[in-house]
């Protein structure tokens, strides 16, 4: 028996709707090894490239690829989104969310969201973290100061009579956040000289005179700045991001010993919290789980490999890495801080 016309067009109109998402679920029932086989992982870096988070992804993209299922080709995409915020914004609605884009964030992206920081609009416990090829276990956040400034100890950037001008990124930059970290923690007597463009600026600014010192890691203080630093031309005096003392620095105290009180001790951990998550690589939310973990497996496995801990050192990149679920840990315990810790560091963001 023939069916009305109308009723035909209907089951047409139906069948063509839902072709679409039969693919989806096609695609989605695939294994992971089928469906990463002969495609492209994107890998997102929303910053300009030649700097620690370009250099850290053309890196992994340079070996993942080998350690994921199928063995798809990794490619370096350049996107400009607000310090890799707008990044974690898309990827918290679910774009892209097949497990074939995937992006490096700044380390203190999660931490933003967490206190309620300005364009943040994702929960980062919400996005699909891969891991972190370091988790700061080999490197220091220091705050070096000129030899020729006279200052040896944190306690001679308290003094009165000793101004000590720090030169400081732009605004959201890590070391004006930490400048002004230091400054609230220990009361120093210090200028913080705002607006360069970058750390090498700054370098180049701490060699001429134009500022006293600055905040940096201890990694790229001994590449870029080498020559004063084998020289002793300038002193380290306190070292962020180090629950203990790193081992090329043991006279140089950490923050941590330095704060006495719980609730600025609280403080301090939360603010330095992105240290050990040093450069995470997320996904969006929604990705299958299979897929999830072989991304995350295969990223493991990439950072034990000696021909990927060869290129590494070839490069002077620090390696020590964390899984995804070390990372998503890490927010888990700073998104436990108390709420007037939280809100004294959106405070300070205000200022940054």
């Amino acid at each position: 028996m023939r069916l009305p016309a109308k009723l035909t067009r209907r089951t047409m109109m139906a069948g063509a709707a839902s072709a679409p998402m039969l693919a989806l679920r096609s695609a989605r029932a695939q294994t992971a090894e089928k469906f990463f086989a002969g495609r492209n992982i994107t890998l997102i870096v929303p910053y300009s490239p030649g700097g620690y988070y370009d250099i850290g992804a053309r890196l992994i993209a340079r070996h993942f690829g080998r350690y994921v299922p199928g063995k798809p080709n990794v490619i370096v995409e350049y996107q400009s989104s607000a310090g890799g915020i707008g990044l974690a914004n898309r990827f918290a609605t679910g774009a892209n969310n097949d497990g074939s884009v995937i992006g490096v964030l700044q380390r203190a992206v999660p931490q933003y969201a967490l206190v309620g920081y300005q364009s943040v609009k994702f929960d980062p416990l919400k996005l699909t973290w891969i891991g972190s090829i370091s988790a700061y276990a080999t490197d220091s956040y220091v705050l070096i100061v000129n030899a020729d400034h006279g200052v040896k100890t944190l306690a001679d950037l308290q003094k009165a009579d000793v101004k000590t001008r720090l030169g400081a990124g732009r605004s959201g930059s890590a070391n004006l956040i930490y400048a002004l970290v230091a400054k609230e923690l220990f009361n120093l007597n210090i200028d913080i000289v705002r607006g360069y463009p970058g750390t090498a600026p700054i370098f180049l600014a701490l060699q001429t005179g134009e500022v006293d010192g600055l905040l940096a890691d201890l990694s790229t203080v001994k590449v870029d700045l080498s020559d004063m630093w084998n020289k002793r031309q300038v002193i380290p005096v306190v070292q962020f991001g180090r629950k203990t003392r790193y081992q090329e620095l043991p006279d140089v105290p950490t923050a941590r010993e330095l704060v006495q009180e719980p609730a600025r001790l609280e403080f301090l951990s939360f603010a330095e919290m992105p240290f050990f998550i040093a450069l995470p690589l997320a996904a969006p939310t929604g990705i299958p789980a299979d897929r999830i973990e072989a991304l995350q497996t295969a990223f493991m496995a990439m950072a034990r490999d000696e021909q990927f801990l060869g290129d590494a050192q070839t490069m002077k990149y620090a390696v020590d890495p964390i899984s995804g679920d070390a990372v998503r840990q890490q927010i888990v315990e700073a998104a436990a801080a108390p709420a007037d810790v939280t809100k004294k560091f959106k405070d300070l963001l205000a200022d940054a």
